[in-house]
C-alpha cells in the first residue's frame, strides 16, 4: 500500500476529510478526465504536461531517489517490472560505490525487503554474513 511523505499528508490534510479528494473529478467520465486536464491547461497557459505525466514524474522521482523497482511497480500499479523501468527510463540516477551501500547496510541504514526479514521482522543473518559483511550483493 503506497504511503505518503510528510509534505503530501501536510496537503492532503487541508482537503475534506470525507467525500472525495476533487469532487468535481467524479462528475468526469474516467474516460473524459485526460481531456478535461488537458482544457484545463490550456486554459490556463500550461503546455507539454497531460495527467499521466504525474505517473512519469513520479516514476523518474522514485528511481533516481533509489526507491526499490518492486515497491515503485506496486505504488504505479504495474503487474511487471518492465513497465516501472519503462515510466522511470529518464531518470539521471546516481548509484553511490558498492562499499558506501555495505556501510549502509551494515549500520541499519538499508532498507531491507521482506525477502530479507524473518517472520518476527528481524534481519536475515546471511543478507550481512557472520561478520557483517555482506556475503551476496543485497537484493535491490
Amino acid at each position: 500500500m503506497p504511503r505518503f511523505g510528510d509534505q503530501a499528508a501536510v496537503m492532503l490534510k487541508r482537503r475534506p476529510n470525507l467525500g472525495p479528494l476533487f469532487p468535481y473529478l467524479i462528475t468526469v467520465r474516467e474516460a473524459d478526465r485526460a481531456t478535461e486536464f488537458k482544457q484545463c491547461c490550456n486554459g490556463l497557459g500550461i503546455k507539454g504536461i497531460t495527467l499521466h505525466s504525474y505517473r512519469y514524474a513520479w516514476a523518474e522521482r522514485a528511481a533516481k531517489a533509489g526507491y526499490p523497482e518492486r515497491h515503485a511497480q506496486s505504488n504505479l500499479g504495474h503487474g511487471s517490472k518492465a513497465f516501472a523501468r519503462a515510466y522511470a527510463k529518464k531518470a539521471k540516477v546516481i548509484t553511490p560505490p558498492l562499499e558506501d551501500y555495505e556501510k549502509a547496510c551494515r549500520g541499519g541504514k538499508v532498507i531491507l525487503f521482506p525477502r530479507d526479514m524473518d517472520a518476527e521482522g528481524q534481519r536475515l543473518q546471511a543478507a550481512l554474513g557472520e561478520a557483517g559483511a555482506p556475503s551476496a550483493a543485497p537484493a535491490i
